[in-house]
């Protein structure tokens, strides 16, 4: 009805969109800033001291090979204690996270958003602290990591949800594509603030992110807007009517599949109504596994992050160890990897968008990655131009998937046409897969930890690995659209000849 539209809205809703995308990058660009630092940290943590001079007020004597080293780090059991250490934050984050979904759903995203980045922000801080207050004992170390992990899991869901409530599906891989970057983005600017101060008082390397991630929850607080009928606007329509029409004979269909209109209200500005909206019922944990398509891509995620989180914890240790650079370099070179996932991830949205196949997609990145992976460990290292051109190439076909999953298909599946339009589901899906992916991103650095003793070649093989099984773990929802497509051009053909 005209009743209640204000001239000119129109525009105003496009500036509202845009914004709420802008802020929500921003606010998961310091989520991971805070989770950065630790993996730079680590070469710092444990180092050869024989190749470094002993200051002159140095009180350790003069046989003792540690004396440069963090206790409790300085130990040949390091690499499993700094697992340790990573794994605290991991478990709490992958437990977390399927509850932090339920209650995304139920408390305001606002106030949601704005306490978990504040909480955040201290335990950031709290680490670095421990250099500052001279802090040696493992358990505090651990005790932080854990309350950061749980507090971390306030961020996906919430942002997720927030960007599905103001944007419909039309060009949905190519624009959460381009917002997914804010991972890579966060990545690159942990590793670079923690990478100023390593050498000197590794402390300050997350206090300063931890002052950033705090100051942005203020900012969140003041200006997340959280439902577009919250300034007058109507909420985007997930589903056409036509799409819906045509998507009844199969429901198995993935939102994103071959049959969906592509036509949507994320390229027509939404319309302004004063009107409130009955909201719908959040949905069960159970219901939203029965969503097709939320159980597979739920457990390829898993295999996915378990090869992309360990890259994320210990890529700089490992191009420490074998091409001998000092911490700092190490840092800043191991942010190649995420300068590759920001082209994969807008990469893989924008191909899943032109062939609207998203586990396809997903599929054959997988499938590449594998040699690529293999081909890093063994010549990635004989040259500073091979590293470069490897790390790029990995980043991009391992964290394009992981990318897709997390965005598009976590958002194509919360406003699935089975819901029929509920799209309260979507902060559940999204932490259901999430979550799962969770368990793996816990998995993957533990194992790294407990098999780097053996060789690095072992960890390469384990991600190698894991990457088949996330791949193989596609191969039904592949194979049905690869059936879509066949029906859609079969129809193709029939207008034709009409």
């Amino acid at each position: 009805s005209g009743e209640g539209q204000w001239p000119g809205m129109p525009a105003f809703s496009c500036r509202f969109r845009g914004f709420i995308l802008l802020l929500t990058f921003f606010i998961y660009t310091c989520y991971h800033m805070s989770r950065k630092p630790i993996s730079v940290v680590k070469s710092r943590l444990h180092q050869n001291c024989s190749e470094l001079i002993k200051p002159i007020n140095d009180s350790h004597s003069l046989n003792d090979t540690t004396w440069c080293d963090w206790a409790p780090f300085d130990k040949n059991n390091y690499k499993e204690l700094l697992g340790a250490v990573d794994n605290a934050f991991l478990v709490a984050y992958a437990i977390g996270m399927f509850i932090s979904g339920i209650f995304g759903e139920r408390l305001p995203l606002r106030y949601y958003l704005s306490a978990g980045m504040l909480l955040s922000g201290l335990f950031t801080s709290l680490f670095g602290l421990g250099y500052f207050w001279n802090i040696h004992m493992l358990w505090y170390f651990v005790l932080i990591q854990i309350c950061n992990g749980l507090v971390q899991t306030t961020g996906w869901p919430s942002v997720v949800t927030c960007v599905g409530n103001w944007f419909g599906k039309g060009k949905r891989g190519l624009i959460m594509g381009i917002w997914n970057s804010h991972t890579s983005v966060g990545n690159i600017l942990g590793s670079l603030i923690a990478g100023i101060w390593v050498n000197e008082q590794w402390g300050l390397s997350f206090v300063v992110p931890g002052i950033i991630t705090a100051a942005m929850g203020v900012i969140t607080f003041l200006f997340l807007i959280e439902y577009p009928e919250d300034v007058d606007c109507t909420p985007p329509q997930h589903h056409t009517s036509d799409g819906l029409e045509e998507n009844q004979h199969n429901p198995e269909d993935l939102g994103s599949g071959p049959y969906t209109n592509k036509e949507s209200s994320l390229e027509t500005p939404a319309r302004c109504s004063k009107e409130p909206s009955a909201q719908p019922a959040a949905i069960s944990f159970l219901g939203a596994l029965r969503i097709p398509g939320v159980v597979e891509f739920s457990l390829c995620l898993l295999f996915a992050k378990l090869v992309s989180y360990t890259f994320l914890y210990w890529l700089p240790l490992y191009i420490f160890n074998v091409a001998h650079f000092n911490a700092k370099q190490a840092g800043d070179l191991s942010t190649l990897f995420d300068v590759g996932g920001i082209m994969g991830g807008i990469m893989a949205g924008l191909i899943s968008d032109y062939t609207n196949g998203r586990a396809t997609t997903c599929c054959i990145m997988l499938i590449l990655a594998a040699p690529m992976m293999f081909l890093y460990n063994f010549i990635g290292q004989s040259g500073i131009i091979n590293s470069i051109v490897m790390l790029i190439i990995c980043g991009a076909l391992v964290n394009g998937p992981y990318a897709l999953i997390t965005t598009a298909v976590s958002a194509d599946l919360g406003t699935h046409q089975s819901l029929k339009g509920n799209a309260k589901a979507l902060s559940t899906v999204t932490a259901i897969i999430d979550g799962t992916g969770s368990i793996g991103a816990a998995l993957g650095p533990l194992l790294a930890g407990l098999i780097s003793p053996t060789g690095w070649n072992n960890v390469f093989y384990m991600l190698i690995s894991a990457d088949i099984l996330a791949c193989l773990l596609l191969c039904r929802l592949v194979y049905k659209e690869i059936l879509a497509w066949k029906s859609s051009l079969g129809r193709d053909r029939g207008y034709k000849e009409i």
